[in-house]
C-alpha cells in the first residue's frame, strides 16, 4: 500500500539549491538589492557556535563568578534549532507552533526533557500559550523570548547547559537574574569584538561560499542593479570579510555601504543621522546631506536614507538573515520586497528528500486518513484497533521529528503544523533560500510563483493533503536540475 502510494521518483525532487517563494515577485521590477552582512553575504561555519559558547561560558565563570564546574561544558552541536522560545519564569525552553501550542516532547528544562503532563500543569491544564505572554513585534513578550538569531544557538546551549549544573548540584537560582547574566554575557562576546577577532584571524576557516558572493554580486551589477549594504558590524570586521570574499575592489560594487546601523532601531528611531567615516574607518564629522557611493557610512536612520536615495516600495528587495531585525519592518512599514537567507533550509530539504522520511511521512498521513474515516466505529473491537492506529501515528511522528532533530525537530514544522519561525518567515519575507547564492540559479527577470496550497476546504479528500502533493506542480522536476 505505501508504495503504491508514493508516485516513482518522489524522493530528491525538492532542490537546496531553488529559491521558495511566499509572494509572487518579479525580479524584473527590482532595480535595488539591498543586503545584511553576517549570515547573508558572509556565512560562517559552525567552529564558530563553539567559540561563543566557550567564552561566554568562561565571562560567566571569571566575571560572573559563576561555579568553576560550568567549564567542564562543552557546546553541543545540533543540541538547539533556531525559532524556540525561552519561559523565563519556569526556565524552559521550548518549540511552539504557528497557534501558539507547545509541541508536545519539545520542552526542556536544563539539557532534560520535561515529561507533557508536567508542562500542560505549568501551563494551567493546557499546552496554549496566551498571546499577551508570547512576543511583540520582536520576538520578545514579558515572560518569553523567542530566539530567531542563527547566533543564538550557542545561547540557548549555554542557557540549558547552566540550567542542568544548577539542577543537578541541587543550587537554587533566581530565573530572571540567570538568564540576564547569559544574555549579557554572550553580548560580551559580539559587542566587546572578541568573536570579530577570531574571525579575522582565520577568514579562511570560518566563511563559506565566499567566492559565490562575488559571482551574484558582480551579475547584479553587470545588469546595471543598484547594490547597498546595511549591517550592525563595524567596518574593519566587513572589510576584511568582504575582500577575502569579494576582492580588494568590494566596495566599487556598493552604491551604498552602512555599518553598525544598529537594527532594528536603524528602521524605526529617526534620531540617529549618518556620519561618515573615511578610508580607515575613522569618524568624520560632515553634515550629510547625500549618500555617496564608494562612501562608507555609520548609524542612520531609514527614515534618512529613503530621503536621500529616493528609493521606496518594491524596488526595492533587501536580503537578511533575522525575521524580525531584518525584515519586518522593511515589508510591513515600508513596502519593500524582503528575502530570508535560512541556511538550515539545504539540511532539511536533503532530509525531506530521503525514502526514509518520504515512507514515514505518508504512513504518517495514511493513518491519519484511516482515524479520520473510521471513527464513527465504537464496538470494543474498532476503539482497540483505532487505539492501536493512534499509538502506531505517534511512533512515526516522533520518528520524523528525530530525523531532524532528536530534541525539537523541524525548524519549519511540528507534527503537523507550520512553527511560529515559520509563521513568522511567511510573513515578513516574500522569498527564502538556503543562502544568496540560490540567486545564480534564476534569471535576473525570473517571476517567482508561490505554489497554490490547498485550503483545507478545497481539499477535502485526505490523500490531496499528502506531502507529494507537489509533485503535480508543473516543471517541478526540470526545476531539481537547475544546479
Amino acid at each position: 500500500l505505501l508504495l503504491d502510494l508514493l508516485p516513482p521518483g518522489v524522493c530528491n525532487l525538492l532542490n537546496p539549491a531553488a529559491i521558495y517563494a511566499n509572494n509572487e515577485i518579479s525580479l524584473r521590477d527590482v532595480e535595488i538589492y539591498g543586503f545584511d552582512y553576517d549570515y547573508t553575504l558572509a556565512q560562517y561555519s559552525n567552529l564558530l557556535h563553539s567559540m561563543i559558547f566557550n567564552t561566554a561560558r568562561d565571562i560567566l565563570i571569571e566575571q560572573f563568578k559563576y561555579p568553576e564546574g560550568l567549564g567542564r561544558y562543552d557546546y553541543i552541536p545540533g543540541f538547539a534549532i533556531r525559532g524556540l522560545h525561552y519561559d523565563v519564569q519556569k526556565s524552559l525552553l521550548m518549540k511552539i507552533d504557528a497557534f501558539h501550542y507547545v509541541q508536545l516532547g519539545t520542552a526542556y528544562r536544563g539539557l532534560k526533557p520535561v515529561p507533557d503532563e508536567e508542562l500542560i500543569e505549568l501551563y494551567g491544564g493546557t499546552q496554549h500559550i496566551p498571546l499577551y505572554q508570547m512576543s511583540d513585534f520582536y520576538g520578545k513578550g514579558p515572560s518569553l523570548k523567542q530566539f530567531m538569531d542563527i547566533f543564538s544557538l550557542p545561547e540557548m546551549t549555554l542557557l540549558s547547559s547552566v540550567i542542568d549544573y544548577f539542577i543537578t548540584h541541587g543550587i537554587e537560582f533566581d530565573q530572571v537574574h540567570l538568564y540576564k547574566d547569559i544574555s549579557d554575557a554572550i553580548r560580551d562576546v559580539h559587542v566587546k569584538g572578541v568573536m570579530y577577532k577570531w574571525i579575522e584571524k582565520d577568514l579562511e576557516r570560518y566563511i563559506l561560499h565566499g567566492d559565490e558572493i562575488y559571482a551574484v554580486l558582480n551579475r547584479l551589477v553587470n545588469h546595471k542593479k543598484k547594490l547597498f549594504l546595511i549591517t550592525n558590524s563595524p567596518f574593519s570586521f566587513v572589510d576584511k570579510g568582504m575582500k577575502h570574499m569579494v576582492g580588494k575592489n568590494w566596495r566599487e560594487l556598493f552604491d551604498m555601504v552602512i555599518v553598525q546601523a544598529d537594527k532594528p532601531n536603524f528602521f524605526t528611531d529617526r534620531r540617529k543621522p549618518f556620519r561618515k567615516l573615511d578610508d580607515k574607518g575613522s569618524l568624520q564629522w560632515d553634515k550629510i546631506n547625500q549618500l555617496e557611493k564608494g562612501k562608507i557610512y555609520k548609524e542612520g536612520n531609514l527614515f534618512d536614507f529613503l530621503r536621500l536615495t529616493g528609493w521606496r516600495g518594491s524596488k526595492v528587495l533587501y536580503f537578511g538573515d533575522h525575521l524580525y531585525s531584518d525584515l519586518a519592518d522593511l515589508m510591513l512599514r515600508h513596502g519593500w520586497r524582503t528575502g530570508a537567507i535560512v541556511p538550515e533550509l539545504e539540511t532539511e530539504i536533503r532530509i525531506i528528500n530521503t525514502e526514509q522520511y518520504m515512507h514515514s511521512l505518508t504512513w504518517q498521513q495514511a493513518l491519519t486518513g484511516l482515524l479520520e474515516r473510521m471513527q464513527m466505529y465504537q464496538d470494543a473491537e474498532s476503539k482497540q484497533v483505532l487505539l492501536e492506529w493512534m499509538k502506531e501515528r505517534q511512533e512515526i511522528r516522533s520518528l520524523t521529528k528525530n530525523l531532524f532533530n532528536a530534541q525539537f525537530g523541524s525548524i519549519f514544522r511540528t507534527f503537523h503544523n507550520p512553527t511560529y519561525f515559520t509563521r513568522r518567515l511567511v510573513r515578513f519575507s516574500d522569498i527564502y533560500m538556503a543562502s544568496i547564492s540560490c540567486l545564480l540559479n534564476y534569471d535576473v527577470n525570473f517571476t517567482f510563483y508561490p505554489r497554490r496550497t490547498p485550503l483545507q476546504h478545497e481539499a477535502p479528500l485526505w490523500m490531496d493533503q499528502l506531502c507529494t502533493g507537489c509533485m503535480k506542480t508543473p516543471f517541478l522536476e526540470e526545476m531539481v536540475h537547475i544546479r
